[in-house]
């Protein structure tokens, strides 16, 4: 069983990415401190998120009536999806939304409307999760779109939370925060995470990335963690998003 493992410490390639999405601000690299971190890796979990939602239409709508097999199959992937979320969130509202308001309270209303557009979310995800669990019991067609109906609505929300947060608040933590406190996020999320499937969650980010990032990624990460990802890992996760996927 692969469970998971500690990913944090520099900050670096765990979410390295360019994105469309608008880049956030960075402090210039001086002789008088440590350079800063590289807020724009954040993008890659989001964007995690952003295409999982965007997909539940074809998805969950794909799944023929009765098909319990396929039907578990999604249902096990958004749960692995929302489980993320959570953690993912968990962490900003440890992590990072603390120092903030320590550190910038000039910044205090940016740093409090990012925090309070979680409970909302949370609210969202867990009706998306209650529908989720009657889908995979039920799958049929008014489950379904109960289920789509859910997802979107979590999909909404998040969609504004993330834009918000990767115009405003990023900017503020490449100010705020070093690279070492940036760097326990992604750890929270990855010592945390309940499920087998580690390699879905670093398959996910890492197909978001360039190759150098992606390069980058394995240098940061420790050694058992390449290990798991390029003997096993990578295959279990490229079998298991083509069998989602419906390729």
């Amino acid at each position: 069983m692969v469970r998971a493992l500690p990913l944090q410490g520099s900050g670096r390639g765990f979410e390295s990415l360019s994105a469309h999405h608008p880049k956030p601000a960075r402090r210039q690299m001086t002789d008088t401190g440590p350079p800063p971190p590289d807020t724009s890796e954040m993008i890659a979990v989001h964007k995690v998120f952003r295409h999982a939602l965007h997909g539940a239409g074809q998805l969950v709508g794909g799944v023929a009536e009765g098909d319990t097999d396929r039907a578990r199959l999604i249902a096990g992937y958004y749960d692995e999806m929302l489980t993320l979320l959570t953690l993912h969130h968990d962490g900003e509202d440890l992590l990072v939304w603390p120092k903030l308001l320590e550190r910038a309270p000039a910044q205090a209303e940016l740093v409090r409307t990012a925090e309070s557009q979680h409970q909302g979310i949370h609210e969202a995800l867990e009706r998306a999760r209650a529908a989720l669990k009657a889908w995979e019991a039920a799958p049929d067609a008014q489950h379904g779109a109960g289920l789509v109906g859910a997802l979107g609505e979590l999909q909404t929300g998040l969609v504004a939370h993330l834009d918000n947060e990767e115009q405003t608040v990023l900017p503020l933590i490449g100010e705020h925060l070093t690279i070492e406190e940036w760097g326990e996020l992604p750890g929270h999320a990855m010592r945390n995470y309940p499920g087998e499937r580690i390699w879905l969650v670093l398959g996910l980010v890492r197909e978001n990335m360039t190759q150098s990032q992606r390069d980058m990624m394995l240098a940061h990460m420790p050694p058992p963690a390449v290990e798991m990802w390029t003997t096993k890992g990578e295959a279990a996760f490229n079998a298991y998003m083509s069998e989602v996927r419906g390729g």
